[in-house]
């Protein structure tokens, strides 16, 4: 069966027949002193099809690979475009402005990300099967900060978008607190005037006399009183329900909780006085009992901090022994 792999590399047979009609996974492949590497083209974000690259070293450290070009440092070049389009994203983050600017790099970084990390993995896989390759060793390393690069980029850009959004949602929510309070004038308004409006209607206030006869009558003063008062009493009630401002809303959530730790830090510290007013007591009864307490607590915090001490050189080892192995 036909495979990607050039007719004309004497390879082993095995390591051919591996291949299929597409070149798979990026990984690396070790046979009789042979290592083939199968790595993949800076994917773009609209294309979910990923083009291989086949590459061949021979026992003699010879290279070659499946396109036509130069063969000298493929490695390098490969991982030269990468980092190449990296650096691109990097201006391109730092040039965003909007939701739509950090969604497209989004787009566009994340297939980036994953074949780069496949990348450095298949890398280290070749170096792993052949140690002492310094130009895999290389590329690996320079892998290892493309991965990162990417990954960083990918988080800066996730940021800003949730920031972006964040400060859209702000400024909605500002603007219909501001809709709000207008609304809430026009009700504090129109309640001072509907009840006169009401009972005029309801006492049908079209005297057949003139304005002046109607102005000297009693009922229409009652009604005016009556209207007004109610009035009055309506807008109060309206203007308790006043529309709460989202910013004095989060700093009124955050006084009780700053009150309740001031309570807290207040009993601990009386908690402490007295607890120490009460050894001090104690101490001056039984002079031993204060020796042996703080004999136990020099004993408690020294084997609290040699176990910190072990434990932040454990890590350190840990990162050392990690940093020796990449």
């Amino acid at each position: 069966m036909r495979t990607i792999v050039p007719d004309q590399w004497n390879i082993p047979p095995q390591m051919r027949d591996r291949f299929g009609d597409s070149a798979g996974r990026q990984r690396a492949m070790n046979a009789d002193g042979h290592l083939l590497l199968v790595l993949h083209e800076p994917p773009s974000p609209n294309n979910k099809d990923r083009n291989g690259r086949i590459l061949w070293r021979d026992p003699a450290g010879i290279w070659a690979w499946n396109l036509d070009g130069s063969a000298s440092q493929l490695l390098k070049k490969h991982v030269g475009e990468y980092a190449e389009l990296a650096e691109h994203y990097e201006n391109e983050v730092q040039a965003a402005s909007g939701a739509d600017d950090y969604f497209a790099i989004l787009q566009a970084i994340s297939p980036l990300h994953r074949s780069s990390r496949n990348l450095h993995a298949a890398l280290q896989q070749a170096r792993d099967m052949i140690p002492d390759d310094r130009e895999i060793i290389a590329a690996r390393d320079a892998a290892g900060d493309v991965e990162r690069a990417f990954e960083l980029l990918y988080v800066d850009a996730k940021n800003g978008l949730d920031y972006t959004v964040a400060q859209k949602t702000e400024v909605q929510s500002q603007r219909s607190y501001e809709m709000a309070v207008s609304a809430h004038r026009l009700n504090v308004l129109a309640s001072v005037f509907f009840p006169v409006t009401a009972l005029s209607s309801i006492f049908a206030m079209n005297y057949s006399l003139g304005p002046e006869s109607v102005v000297n009558t009693s009922l229409f003063w009652c009604v005016v009183g009556v209207g007004s008062l109610a009035g009055l009493v309506l807008s109060k009630t309206i203007v308790q329900q006043a529309p709460i401002d989202p910013a004095a809303n989060e700093s009124s959530k955050r006084k009780p909780e700053t009150a309740a730790k001031q309570v807290i830090a207040t009993k601990s510290v009386s908690a402490t006085k007295s607890a120490t007013g009460s050894n001090k007591a104690t101490n001056g009864k039984n002079p031993t009992s204060g020796t042996k307490s703080v004999s136990v607590n020099k004993t408690m915090n020294g084997s609290k901090s040699g176990s910190g001490i072990k434990q932040a050189k454990q890590n350190l080892q840990k990162l050392r022994a990690e940093n020796n192995a990449s």
